[in-house]
């Protein structure tokens, strides 16, 4: 499923300037703490999994918005939308816009016919974000050297490594899909129960989409 990407401010007038807001999502793995300006957003930080959660995440009471809903700026607005959809009706995030990024690891925004990015070459953590958001869909996982690869540096894995732990929005810049050669799931900032639950979510979502 396609994704796409997001603005990031380098200068510090250009921090100074931004005024974030922040919202909770509600959501099968837990409470996602979302945070973003007019421009674009900031960081999704995600809680630690301690236990598998129950019930269907179809359910849209699953995923609904708990803390902030009444300050968001359209980029959470879009940035909440997408999350529900990945969660609870995986079909529509194909179609649906991915909000821009304003986070400082992330760059002005360019735009494809598809994604829009904002990362600059010159920087290989963002070239491989740039390249797993883009290149890796719903349902598939890479190994670490098999993105470094794709990133342009195939002796590169161990900078994968640290530039999926650098990664200011999981789930949408999807990290969870990368893992060891060995098929290990690998770390994950949520912990590596949440990593298998979202790799497990997709692949039972892309099955059913495939009937």
């Amino acid at each position: 499923m396609a994704s796409r990407l997001v603005p990031k401010v380098t200068s510090k007038e250009g921090e100074s300037q931004c005024k974030q807001k922040h919202a909770v999502l509600l959501s099968p793995v837990g409470k996602l703490k979302i945070s973003g300006c007019e421009t674009g957003l900031h960081e999704i930080k995600l809680p630690k999994m301690s236990m598998l959660p129950s019930g269907r995440a179809e359910s849209s009471a699953a995923c609904e918005v708990c803390e902030g809903a009444e300050e968001m700026t359209e980029p959470l607005k879009q940035c909440t939308a997408w999350l529900h959809a990945y969660f609870c009706e995986p079909a529509r995030t194909a179609s649906l816009p991915i909000p821009a990024f304003h986070h400082p690891l992330l760059r002005r925004a360019m735009h494809t016919s598809s994604i829009p990015f904002v990362f600059f070459a010159d920087s290989f953590t963002r070239q491989v974000l740039w390249t797993l958001l883009r290149d890796v869909k719903f349902g598939e996982a890479v190994s670490y050297k098999q993105l470094a690869d794709l990133a342009g540096n195939s002796r590169a894995a161990r900078v994968v490594g640290g530039a999926m732990r650098s990664n200011p929005i999981p789930i949408i810049i999807p990290c969870h899909r990368v893992i060891r050669s060995s098929g290990q799931t690998g770390n994950y900032g949520g912990g590596n129960l949440m990593k298998e639950w979202l790799l497990s979510h997709e692949k039972l979502q892309k099955e059913k989409l495939a009937y």
